[in-house]
């Protein structure tokens, strides 16, 4: 499930500022220059560029992560990736969050681009800078379920550890104990009294 999520990251950020990159940015004759189209702000389609490039960038780094998580021998190595893996989830679904709103506001106090220019775009770029925000919570939930699961189980060396370091763990015997069956205890085969009943007959 968390893949299908990281996946859907990346196609979403390629959507966000392919949109944007693509019919974001038209030329204004009036002032002999290239404007963003929400409301002549490029602040705006800078963020909302930004925003996407470095999404795309940590989906990629968090996927390579996801697959090299099982080859993390070191518990603080398992446990800083997690961490840091919730931190950024976390902040980018806020980044997100504040880009949809910010996109909106200035994409409702814009005119309407003459022929309908890349009006698609801008609304797919708002869209998808939505869904952003619910897939990276996702993200950041995913992370914080696996940091609750604690030191024992996601941060643990993929090896089977010995019993006996665990708490309330079982250790291994050294060797293997034989159960008597009455419970006793049998004297040596060779015993001092079986000797010397037998030097009596040989001398006898």
């Amino acid at each position: 499930m968390l893949l299908v999520v990281l996946f859907l990251l990346q196609l979403f950020a390629i959507i966000v500022f392919g949109c944007i990159s693509s019919q974001g940015y038209k030329y204004d004759r009036d002032e002999d220059k290239e404007v963003c189209l929400y409301n002549k702000d490029n602040n705006a389609c800078n963020y909302g560029v930004g925003i996407g490039v470095i999404a795309f960038l940590a989906s990629v780094a968090f996927l390579v992560g996801e697959f090299m998580f099982e080859q993390m021998s070191s518990v603080k190595t398992r446990k800083h990736y997690v961490l840091g893996d919730l931190g950024f989830s976390g902040f980018w679904a806020f980044l997100y969050f504040v880009g949809f709103c910010y996109l909106t506001n200035q994409w409702s106090n814009s005119e309407t681009p003459e022929g309908g220019f890349g009006v698609n775009n801008l609304r797919a770029a708002i869209t998808f800078s939505f869904f952003s925000i619910f897939t990276w919570a996702g993200c950041a939930w995913f992370a914080f379920q696996r940091f609750r699961q604690g030191t024992d189980a996601a941060f643990a060396p993929s090896y089977e550890a010995d019993p006996g370091s665990i708490p309330g763990g079982m250790p291994y015997a050294s060797y293997p104990v034989e159960q008597e069956g009455d419970g006793g205890y049998q004297e040596p085969p060779f015993s001092g009294n079986q000797t010397r009943g037998t030097h009596h007959i040989i001398c006898g």
